[in-house]
């Protein structure tokens, strides 16, 4: 499940489409798949109503409490409403390139934003 890291799925070169906002369930159950060109692509199910369930993605950001600050310090766990990604008791934005999907998706940060100040009012926004 961890065979994107590394592999041309996210190198710098490729052109990406604009960062899509995740859960972790979304990540957990998303697969990488290949183009018919043989390019590898990761993809979601969308959530709600939608023509098109699936959506290839490579960028995503993500919204939740920190929970913990592993002992590298190069490595945060934060809590959505569906599990515990990879990114103490701040809430935060996350985007980020996808590492891995796995148990515990990895993104590698791109923007990390403090939403503590209204947390309230951030987590009714994005539930």
């Amino acid at each position: 499940a961890q065979s994107m890291m590394g592999s041309s799925f996210l190198s710098a070169d490729r052109a990406r489409s604009p960062p899509v906002k995740v859960l972790s369930s979304q990540l957990r159950e998303g697969r990488e798949c290949q183009t018919a060109s043989g390019r590898a692509e990761y993809v979601i199910m969308r959530l709600g109503p939608a023509e098109q369930r699936c959506l290839a993605v490579s960028v995503v950001w993500m919204q939740g409490t920190v929970l913990e600050v592993q002992a590298d310090h190069n490595t945060v766990l934060i809590l959505d409403e569906t599990g515990v990604v990879g990114i103490n008791s701040v809430n935060v934005m996350v985007m980020g390139v996808i590492q891995s999907h796995s148990a515990e998706p990895m993104l590698r940060a791109v923007k990390m934003a403090d939403l503590s100040e209204n947390a309230l009012i951030h987590r009714k926004n994005w539930t």
